[in-house]
């Protein structure tokens, strides 16, 4: 047998996937099985959007595209960045890529290698710390607790920086708790990282237009004193129920924009033309399919929120953003991994367990309320059956 790199003993993966794939066993066998676990929107893609990607097919754009991005679709972006921060982020400075998790990828291969440390929200998004693992950089947790609406510390951030740091992640609204970062704490971390100039920032704001209770999202390049080191993650998946397009993109400093497309050439050399196409109909067309997202997320969290405190050993906090809530289980006197596994094979739902992302998620359960309100109200009730 073949000799594999030991790198690859470092990478992890994404629970959501496997507990995907032991739901769609289960229903194969006949079991009616309700997914609360999958994060995507339950929504279909907008037409508009689509018949953009089906005008580009016909139209004859079937062949490779600049490695950063069709130069119209770069353009838009730094539009819509214009019209929702009235900012002006040079075309030059945007990589299209083929989703969220290649923007990662690529900030740990410019900025991870053994001897120095990378900061990451823990309970977080998985492929962060496997990513930082992969990269051979330590990776260091950044606590989000419950008491504080899972926002993170910025002077417990900043104290927990020192010369062999490197990057730090942030991400806001937040997989997988639903927490949104309140604006003082972003002011407080870059007024600190004054003191850092040679530490680097990753972004995550995919869930950036998905927010509640008239909170207003704050981004990072709403600070342009960090212009020279941010990367700011986004893009299509989430915002325009498009996660099966493949569609991102990512802002970088000037002077690290040449690595990163560089990177692009060698991995994935291009992304779909036809995508692109479609990524400018969305931010140039209308925008009313995403209001209606939103508040159709908004109505259906509620609920949830309300029927999760129902439930005997359940508590759950309102959750700012995205569309996850992440109740509290402890009272339960179960491991989140031993309630998911009893929650899917003997009620039939399938969440995630709180430690699939982090070691601080231990005591949680991430819930996806992604999906209809009667699938929702359903799946609770088989939830505090099985419980009780």
């Amino acid at each position: 047998m073949a000799i594999l790199a030991d790198r690859m003993n470092h990478l992890g993966t994404e629970t959501a996937f496997e507990v995907m794939a032991r739901a769609n066993a289960l229903e194969a066998q006949g079991r009616e099985i309700i997914n609360l676990g999958i994060g995507q929107p339950d929504f279909k893609t907008p037409e508009h959007i689509v018949e953009a990607a089906v005008k580009a097919l016909h139209d004859g754009h079937h062949g490779y595209t600049p490695a950063n991005g069709i130069p119209r679709l770069r353009e838009a972006v730094s539009a819509d960045l214009r019209k929702r921060y009235a900012i002006n982020i040079p075309e030059q400075q945007i990589l299209i890529v083929p989703g969220g998790k290649v923007t990662m990828f690529l900030a740990m291969m410019i900025y991870g290698e053994p001897g120095c440390e990378i900061l990451y929200p823990n309970p977080g998004f998985p492929i962060y710390e496997s990513t930082i693992r992969f990269s051979g950089a330590t990776p260091i947790p950044i606590a989000l607790r419950e008491e504080n609406g899972f926002a993170f510390s910025a002077e417990e951030v900043l104290s927990q920086i020192n010369h062999n740091t490197r990057l730090i992640i942030l991400n806001s609204p937040a997989n997988p708790t639903g927490g949104a970062v309140p604006k003082k704490e972003f002011d407080t971390l870059v007024q600190g990282l004054s003191n850092w100039p040679d530490v680097a920032v990753m972004s995550d704001e995919i869930y950036g237009q998905m927010l509640y209770d008239g909170r207003e999202h704050v981004s990072l390049l709403q600070y342009p004193e960090l212009h020279d080191r941010l990367i700011l993650l986004d893009g299509w998946s989430k915002t325009y129920a498009m996660t099966g397009w493949r569609l991102g993109y990512s802002i970088w400093p000037k002077n690290v924009v040449n690595q990163a497309e560089k990177l692009c050439v060698n991995i994935h050399s291009c992304v779909n033309a036809s995508a692109q196409f479609a990524g400018i109909a969305a931010l140039e067309g209308n925008q009313d399919p995403v209001k209606f997202m939103v508040s159709e997320f908004d109505a259906r969290r509620k609920i949830i929120v309300d029927e999760l405190n129902k439930i005997p050993g359940f508590s759950c906090i309102e959750p700012g953003g995205a569309f996850y809530a992440f109740p509290n289980i402890t009272n339960t006197g179960m491991s989140s991994q031993k309630l998911q596994e009893k929650i899917l094979e003997e009620a039939g739902v399938a969440v995630i367990a709180g430690t699939s992302f982090g070691i601080q998620g231990e005591g949680f359960l991430r819930f996806s309320y992604a999906n209809s309100i009667e699938n929702i109200q359903k799946a609770l009730k088989k939830i505090a059956g099985c419980v009780a």
